[in-house]
């Protein structure tokens, strides 16, 4: 029965069920359904998911639609979402079933530069980005209300075709939300909407270059370096030597002495000599090595026992400062919430005055105080 124009009420159980079988025939059709599920009443609970949530909320036109959609998505109206490069597509159970298209423009390719500038150095891998495990700084940079990836109001265009003339109506309100849960599960499809590369913001490969050509051989990567570049441990791993051939039985092999080829006698001492200052060589780069990071850890102690704050900070005093500590560019780095790459990239710096936020700086300054000795 209709009242004053208004469509009979229909129970939200009794929509969905007749939602689903219209559903399974779409899906005989070849429609990969993809349905917005929330565990419970939280609709976003990830950094990306909730950024999200929380950015369409900062705008004062959308609140008055924005909480039927909550309720929308929460019951499970929103029975497929589907995100592609700049657009958005949404099933909606209502009195019917709504198709919902939401367009959005690609992020500006200035503003993309910038969001890249400022997080150079500052991401230690994919997985800490697309968890959303950044620094402040990072954080405020990619969720910016106008400088971020999130679109703004101007970028996004909504379609429904249910017979609400609105502009945002509370079926795109609740696909708006079911982005958000979908974030939850694919960050990387905020990229991917945006039509952008997520993996330009973590340059791996010029933080391997950068460890290589700063004291490490010529055939390989320090394994220290590669420990602070990825943020994991690395244990070393010692070569055994090549096993000898089983002898036959009821007769003894003496052992070779290794380095020195069966050759004539002339040639054998020779080589003999060649092994002893080979070996001399090691012990005498070994002993430099030794006084260099004494010499290290002496102004690493004289660094620390300093009665301030160094001022300015520069590459070579954190670098300091973290020796006199023990400890590597990754546990250094978990002292202030920022990766092992960006403390690489303090201490490539030297003499000059590392740059940062006014946050980070203080938070440096305060382990300072905590750290030094005497």
């Amino acid at each position: 029965m209709r009242y004053y124009g208004w469509p009979e009420y229909v129970p939200v159980a009794q929509r969905r069920a007749k939602a689903q079988k219209q559903l399974v025939k779409m899906r005989k059709k070849g429609l990969n359904i993809q349905p917005v599920q929330l565990a419970g009443r939280r609709i976003a609970a990830s950094f990306w998911g909730k950024g999200w949530c929380d950015h369409m909320e900062s705008f004062s036109d959308y609140a008055n639609r924005l909480p039927r959609g909550r309720s929308y998505v929460r019951n499970g109206s929103v029975c497929h979402l589907e995100i592609r490069g700049g657009e958005i597509e949404a099933i909606v159970s209502g009195t019917s079933l709504y198709k919902v298209n939401i367009s959005i423009k690609p992020l500006p390719a200035t503003r993309w530069q910038a969001v890249k500038r400022s997080c150079a150095g500052r991401i230690g891998s994919l997985i800490d980005l697309l968890r959303g495990k950044l620094d402040h700084g990072v954080m405020e940079v990619v969720t910016h209300r106008k400088e971020g990836l999130f679109p703004l109001p101007g970028e996004m265009k909504f379609d429904c075709d249910c017979p609400d003339w609105a502009g945002m109506c509370k079926h795109v309100a609740a696909v708006l939300y079911g982005v958000g849960a979908r974030l939850d599960q694919s960050p990387e499809m905020l990229f991917v909407l945006r039509g952008v590369n997520h993996e330009e913001l973590v340059d791996v490969t010029a933080a391997i270059t950068d460890v290589a050509k700063s004291g490490t051989s010529r055939r390989r990567i320090a394994t220290s370096g590669i420990a602070d570049v990825f943020g994991i441990e690395l244990a070393e791993t010692a070569v055994d030597p090549p096993a000898e051939p089983p002898a036959p039985s009821g007769k003894r092999v003496k052992p070779k002495q290794p380095g020195v080829p069966k050759t004539k006698t002339k040639d054998r001492l020779a080589a003999a000599r060649r092994v002893r200052c080979e070996a001399a060589a090691g012990k005498t780069k070994t002993v430099a090595n030794n006084l260099r990071a004494d010499k290290v850890a002496v102004k690493g102690k004289a660094a620390m026992e300093s009665p301030s704050f160094p001022e300015p900070l520069t590459g070579d005093a954190i670098r300091a400062w973290r020796l006199s500590l023990g400890e590597t560019q990754a546990a250094f780095a978990a002292r202030f919430k920022v990766s092992g790459a960006t403390v690489s990239v303090w201490e490539k710096k030297g003499k000059a005055e590392v740059g940062m936020f006014s946050d980070t700086h203080a938070l440096l300054r305060k382990a300072w105080r905590k750290t030094r000795r005497g």
